[in-house]
């Protein structure tokens, strides 16, 4: 409900476009999954009509979810999760893994690139430190890490930022990517709303997946492309058969709303 509410914000939608049969609305992943029944049947059942058109056609369960879910191979699993995060894991991270795998792949990334960042201060691992306000970081009993941001430069021709700050009041510096900023002669273009062709990203975010070329044939409702967002993965669909002119973005780059990812020839 919460993936639902966000999308329609982010994409400006009424209750009234997703109630039309004729509007096309890319749901989020989450959404359609519980329109599936993944999470259960609600008492009274979901609203037909709405949830033929998340389905797209899709037939949805009509039993319990544990009933038709497969066993779990405990050994086999934790072996693939140690694979994929590169280091043996608790039994508490396995349960972790399995609940939410994607999740906690990424989690494991994350710590792998950053450290376990669980001792900043939580304020500033949300919003970032202040300028000349020192923050202590508390390595283990008894080590202790004071620190205090000065200054930061401005982005060079690769989106690099210089960020200066002192350690225990030794001046460091340390050059870091500014993941908001698009590199010099690589911002995206943006999509032209009054062009059916052209397909822009529904809310900013991360391109995870794109599932044409240019060149290919598309029919109305086939995937283009998935992007995720604060954990919730929207799949965008053509709207009407096409060709596929150009990939302007390709997985694993940000997004700002509306930058175009698709170009397409619509059939005439």
């Amino acid at each position: 409900v919460g993936d639902m509410a966000l999308m329609m914000a982010s994409s400006g939608l009424t209750a009234e476009q997703i109630l039309d049969p004729d509007k096309d609305v890319n749901f989020p992943a989450s959404v359609v999954h519980f329109f599936r029944g993944e999470l259960g049947q609600p008492w009274g059942g979901f609203p037909a009509a709405l949830q033929q058109k998340v389905l797209k056609g899709e037939e949805p369960l009509t039993v319990r979810p544990g009933a038709v879910l497969p066993p779990a191979d405990l050994a086999a699993e934790r072996v693939e999760a140690e694979r994929k995060v590169r280091r043996q894991i608790s039994d508490r991270e396995l349960a972790s893994y399995l609940m939410y795998p994607e999740v906690f792949v990424d989690y494991a990334k994350h710590r792998r690139a950053h450290a376990d960042v669980a001792n900043l201060p939580t304020p500033v691992f949300f919003y970032g430190p202040e300028p000349d306000v020192e923050f202590a970081i508390d390595l283990e009993r008894g080590k202790t890490m004071v620190v205090s941001f000065r200054a930061v430069s401005e982005p060079d021709d690769d989106g690099h930022r210089t960020v200066f700050f002192e350690l225990n009041g030794q001046p460091r510096t340390v050059r870091v990517t500014d993941a908001s900023l698009a590199a010099a002669g690589r911002a995206h273009r943006k999509a032209d709303d009054g062009d059916p062709g052209q397909v822009g990203a529904p809310m900013p975010g991360l391109i995870i997946g794109v599932a044409v070329q240019a060149g290919q044939r598309v029919e109305r409702g086939e995937r283009l492309f998935t992007i995720e967002a604060m954990k919730m993965e929207t799949a965008v669909y053509a709207e009407a058969a096409a060709t596929v002119e150009e990939v302007a973005v390709e997985a694993g780059h940000r997004v700002e709303a509306h930058d175009l990812v698709i170009v397409l020839d619509p059939d005439t």
